[in-house]
């Protein structure tokens, strides 16, 4: 089962690929490649509908095959590389006392009053 589901698969991806060069531009004749008119080749009008007819269909069989490839083969081994290596805990942080921590938002406090003078300081005079 498995090998015709890859066999089909190829063989889409290659068909897909020849449909899609095959199909030309705007403006440019299909039958230009083999010589001849793209009338003769497809018929008047039907050489788009076809191609895109072929193109649908080849996508539609690839995204079909890619499902039942993933599905027959998606079901692997369930193991792990990590499954002889013992749980430890994560090291937790300690602890920092909140008492000693400002918020940011908050100002420092001034330990002295805001009309003395630091110690050292010359004293200035005030007119007043």
């Amino acid at each position: 089962m498995a090998f015709i589901l890859i066999l089909l698969h190829v063989s889409v991806c290659i068909a897909l690929i020849l449909i899609v060069l095959l199909q030309t531009g705007k403006g440019a004749d299909m039958g230009a490649a083999f010589g001849g008119s793209s009338q003769a080749l497809f018929g008047s009008s039907g050489a788009t509908s076809f191609m895109h007819k072929i193109t649908a269909a080849a996508a539609i069989i690839f995204v079909l095959t890619c499902m039942g490839l993933t599905l027959h083969f998606g079901k692997g081994d369930t193991s792990s590389v990590m499954e002889d290596v013992s749980q430890t805990e994560a090291p937790v942080a300690e602890e920092i006392p909140t008492s000693d921590v400002q918020p940011q938002d908050a100002q420092p406090q001034n330990t002295q009053p805001q009309d003395t003078q630091p110690q050292g300081a010359p004293e200035t005079q005030t007119d007043e």
